[in-house]
């Protein structure tokens, strides 16, 4: 079930258009962005990466960069302790790079994920000591390593911990108590006394700053790691962050450096996907480029994606570009086998009664429990937890909606874990299969989400009749881009078009080509990629009319170019 609604947010639209050479219309966009003062308006059209913070304001950036210039320059042997997914594998090739470049002696490892789990483990550190190392900076991890830190501080070794997820805690007296790992430095802006005005950095941005203030200190020239950009835009996307502040800047320009990047390993992998280099766009790391980054951390190990980062020839970067796509080939058939199970579980058995779906899958792999949440919280619009059986117990992922805060939830049953983690949105844990079916009570006992929660919010910018919609403005809305999480996509609507003529396309028949009228008399195709007969027969049904969501494009083909609606909803 849809809610549709019609944001109306007030503004001097006609002023800021002039103010800022845009259209009425782009103004009103903006707005309902919720941007609304006049910097932050300049900040979201033509920020610059001028307009970065400097990473010293972070709370022990300053211990941090002091400890490893001192090991880079004494020559001790620094090990990079990464994640398996494309935030950890792209910090971890970050980090690499930055200390390398420093003259540092440094090398890295990261955990195999049905192996090692997430995350810095007793084993790790213990490979890390018979390698005679001094130092371990982690990426994308940490924060929730206290135990494993105290452990490598006992054994004599420093650690750095470089991380951006939530900051564990106790509740104590009502009140929550934060735990820090005792690390030599915790740089992570999640952290409550750390003032760096963004919090929302991915962990390859927090690596990233940390590459650049080590410059800075060491008097190296940050410029010559510019190039490392396009690695904090793939990582933010990928790790799903909100397209907003310095993130939206990194993206902006880190998508430019990937168009002509000199990286051998992405420039292989943009072109045996068949990415459209000069159009390439944040919808092709979410959905081309990142999941074959991933799909070594997910079949395999992410080793293979970091060797690709590191490629050092184009045979090489071919090679490993066409292993990691075939793993996603793979990976996108086990997963649909996976969905169709969990949603045969959910119809079929008393979960479907649950406002919160906690769905044990025993035969899945382990490493697709995410993705498969994430499929089954679109489908049913409810708090999704997948489980696969592991070596130990069970393993899981979850994926939210907006009104459920996984994190906080989890904390209420912390006890039923093994290891949790994670934030409002997603999060991973591990517990004993006995658990399992107490975990699915807890959560739904605890649960205050009510039926309205269940409707999928439908936020629509404005309605526009078809005739405003023209070259000119499809170009204009390229400004606003990246669209992404935190930055969507605009949604315009037009009621009650009267559909002139349509055909069912593709292999799959799952594109419905029209023609539409709108009540201005305006005509113009229309194009709608889902379920295309459905589609069709509910709009005979209405007597050839339909009430449709939408975004314009211009459709090229053979030279020409045609104006196009591209529907996104429909009634």
């Amino acid at each position: 079930m849809e809610k549709w609604f019609i944001m109306r947010k007030g503004a001097p639209f006609q002023e800021i258009a002039q103010k800022f050479h845009i259209s009425p219309i782009l103004a009103r966009l903006i707005r309902n962005r919720e941007i609304t003062d006049e910097e932050e308006i300049r900040l979201y059209l033509n920020g610059t990466i001028a307009e970065l913070q400097d990473g010293i304001l972070m709370k022990d950036m300053d211990r941090a960069v002091e400890i490893l210039s001192e090991k880079i320059r004494e020559k001790k042997p620094i090990r990079v302790i990464g994640d398996y997914d494309i935030d950890g594998v792209n910090a971890t090739y970050i980090l690499l790079e930055g200390i390398e470049k420093l003259g540092g002696v440094v090398d890295s490892d990261i955990p195999d994920r049905m192996k090692d789990g997430y995350g810095l483990n007793q084993e790790l550190i213990n490979r890390a000591l018979e390698a005679g190392i001094d130092t371990i900076i982690t990426c994308d991890n940490g924060i929730a390593a206290a135990e494993e830190i105290a452990y490598a501080k006992k054994m004599g070794m420093t650690i750095i911990v470089t991380d951006h997820h939530e900051i564990p805690y106790e509740e104590k007296n009502g009140e929550k108590v934060y735990e820090l790992p005792p690390a030599d430095a915790v740089v992570d802006p999640k952290r409550i006394d750390c003032e760096y005005p963004f919090s929302s950095l991915c962990g390859a941005a927090v690596a990233y700053k940390l590459v650049e203030t080590l410059f800075n200190v060491m008097g190296q020239d940050v410029e010559d790691v510019d190039y490392l950009m396009e690695n904090v835009a793939i990582a933010t996307v990928g790790d799903v962050m909100d397209l907003v502040g310095e993130n939206r800047i990194f993206v902006k320009q880190g998508l430019e450096m990937l168009k002509c990047t000199k990286n051998y390993g992405l420039d292989a992998l943009i072109e045996c996907t068949g990415v459209d280099r000069a159009h390439l766009s944040a919808y092709h790391i979410g959905f081309v480029i990142g999941p074959c980054l991933n799909a070594g951390g997910r079949l395999d190990t992410a080793k293979r994606a970091l060797e690709l980062l590191r490629a050092s020839s184009r045979r090489e970067a071919d090679l490993l570009a066409g292993d990691l796509k075939a793993l996603n080939d793979s990976r996108k058939e086990m997963t649909q086998a996976g969905v169709e199970e969990a949603v045969k579980m959910v119809e079929t058995t008393a979960l479907q009664e649950d406002k919160v779906l906690v769905i044990f899958l025993p035969d899945c792999h382990e490493s697709l429990a995410g993705i498969i949440a994430g499929r089954i919280r679109e489908r049913y619009h409810k708090p999704v937890f997948i489980l696969t059986k592991a070596e130990q117990g069970a393993k899981g992922s979850g994926r939210s909606i907006e009104n459920y805060d996984m994190y906080e939830e989890m904390s209420k049953c912390k006890a039923l874990f093994t290891k949790f983690g994670g934030h409002k949105m997603a999060a991973g844990l591990s517990l004993p299969e006995e658990n399992i079916e107490v975990f699915r009570r807890q959560l739904n006992e605890k649960t205050v989400l009510t039926e309205e929660d269940f409707c999928e919010k439908v936020s629509i910018d404005m309605q526009m009749p078809l005739r405003y919609v023209t070259e000119e403005l499809v170009e204009e809305l390229e400004l606003l881009e990246p669209f992404g999480k935190g930055n969507t996509k605009p949604v315009f609507v037009e009621k009650d078009m009267l559909v002139l003529n349509s055909r069912i396309l593709g292999k799959n028949q799952n594109v419905l080509k029209m023609q539409v009228k709108d009540l201005g008399g305006t005509v113009m195709d229309a194009i709608y990629f889902g379920e295309a007969q459905e589609c069709l027969e509910k709009i005979r049904r209405a007597g050839g009319k339909i009430t449709a969501t939408y975004y314009p494009s211009v459709n090229e083909f053979r030279g020409q170019k045609t104006l196009q609606i591209v529907i996104q909803n429909y009634r």
